[in-house]
């Protein structure tokens, strides 16, 4: 999940034209009816719900899927065995050429005292490359921001390994803002300090659980500059690293990382349909990411919105339902660390007759649901979905905010499509958040089938009634 905060860049290009949303169908007030279909998504769900055990064959199976990997691959078989058994009207698959970067050998961050090494629990950073053969040894300088060290400049940096230890705002109620904010330095410091002649990076992880386990993630290089090896310590080791260089500022750290990047690969996305009954070709789509980074098995990112959107397909074929428009589920790889397959995407659903109406997203883990964002370029959805927010009150969802649904949906809100993104509960997210502890054991299945039949009752309401 790399949370791209794209809304407001999105609504300043103004109303996109070609597709237009779904024609509106004012809602009755809460009718017995409306409520009593909305609550059979809930109760089918929370009796007889598959994503549980679908997770732990994902990630059992295929932990580590980042793009490029055998264990991706073996998820989009996975993906078409799953979809292809449970008698939909389509699937297929969509040709995607994906990036390639793998870490190698364990990666070892060593803190130089005079009583000897001591090991700084670390992880590299996406696309970083080696350390040179040796490893890399330097004086550490400490800052806490990208304008820190764009005033240190070349003259306190050539040479040394800058460390950003700035860490996410725990006063924010939500905690993918705080990690939004804190995330410039492991996003965009490594290529910055490379700017000013930095040898290499370390950062502190984008967490606010204290413990001892470090948090990967994508980084970015800039043109004509060198790329530095970078990866990010535990929130453990950041603080005896801050402490060391407190007590000696001429503190010095021995780096070994072994990452490399390789040409482009072959992948896929996954697609499964129930084709609609009245606009086939009008398309709304549910889906989330098939990768995950290497070291995790990627139960929450996004293993949890893979089978949760698998779900609101059977949910609709075990309630017997027959939707006016397609539905259509999208399993998408490269998330991570490019977002070829959303690009990809959205490239051929241009190209292609018909046209989506609603897109949702799940990329926030499998938690309790809470509620949505939602955006278009063509005005308030999140005050249109309003409307509907009673019939979910009674299971926990009750908020419709303002947003831009999410990382993989993004391109087709450019493209004047609908989007909303499934919003649950936060706090816990960012403890297992691209990590080797996002396993299958930190997801309540009640929590994650409360989820998908959220889903399948927003994509139901706009089915019937239009947003």
């Amino acid at each position: 999940m790399r949370h791209c905060l794209l809304f407001c860049a999105l609504l300043s290009l103004g109303t996109v034209t070609g597709a237009q949303s779904a024609p509106i169908t004012p809602a009755p007030s809460s009718t017995d009816a409306t409520a009593e279909a909305v609550n059979r998504f809930f109760v089918e769900a929370l009796e007889h719900g598959q994503a549980y055990d679908h997770l732990r064959d994902l990630t059992t199976q295929y932990p580590g899927r980042l793009a490029g990997s055998k264990s991706l691959e073996g998820a989009v078989r996975w993906g078409q065995q799953v979809l292809s058994a449970m008698n939909l009207d389509h699937v297929y698959t969509q040709d995607v050429s994906v990036p390639h970067w793998e870490r190698g050998a364990p990666e070892s961050v060593q803190l130089l005292t005079a009583r000897g090494a001591q090991s700084l629990t670390a992880t590299a950073l996406g696309y970083s490359p080696s350390t040179p053969t040796g490893g890399l040894t330097a004086e550490v300088i400490e800052v806490q921001s990208l304008d820190e060290v764009e005033k240190l400049g070349r003259a306190h940096l050539t040479g040394k390994i800058v460390f950003y230890n700035r860490p996410m705002n725990a006063a924010l109620a939500r905690t993918a803002q705080a990690y939004a904010e804190a995330g410039d330095q492991r996003n965009r410091g490594p290529g910055v300090a490379s700017k000013f002649g930095a040898a290499g990076v370390l950062t502190r992880s984008l967490t606010l659980a204290h413990d001892d386990v470090p948090h990967t993630g994508t980084t970015t290089y800039l043109p004509g500059f060198p790329k530095i090896p970078a990866a990010a310590l535990s929130l453990v080791a950041a603080d005896r690293l801050s402490a060391a260089l407190a007590a000696d500022p001429h503190t010095r750290v021995s780096m070994q990382i072994h990452g490399q990047t390789f040409p482009d690969a072959p992948s896929h996305n996954v697609i499964g349909e129930i084709r609609g009954s009245e606009f086939p070709d009008q398309i709304i789509l549910v889906g989330g990411h098939l990768d995950s980074w290497d070291i995790a098995p990627g139960a929450h990112d996004d293993g949890a919105g893979i089978v949760q959107s698998i779900e609101v397909l059977r949910l609709f074929r075990a309630l017997g339902l027959k939707p006016r428009h397609t539905i259509r589920c999208v399993l998408f790889v490269n998330e991570e660390n490019g977002g070829a397959g959303a690009e990809r995407y959205a490239e051929l659903a241009q190209a292609a007759p018909g046209r989506h109406i609603f897109a949702v997203e799940t990329d926030n883990g499998g938690f309790a649901p809470t509620g949505f964002n939602l955006g278009s370029t063509q005005g308030n959805a999140h005050l249109r979905a309003e409307r509907w927010r009673t019939l979910f009150e009674p299971w926990g969802v009750w908020h419709f905010s303002k947003g831009s649904g999410g990382a993989d949906v993004a391109p087709l809100l450019l493209q004047g499509v609908t989007v909303a993104g499934l919003t649950p509960d936060s706090q816990r997210y960012f403890d297992y958040h691209h990590t080797a502890i996002d396993t299958i054991d930190k997801v309540n299945p009640r929590e994650l089938h409360l989820g998908a039949a959220a889903m399948a009752a927003l994509i139901w309401l706009v089915d019937t009634q239009g947003l």
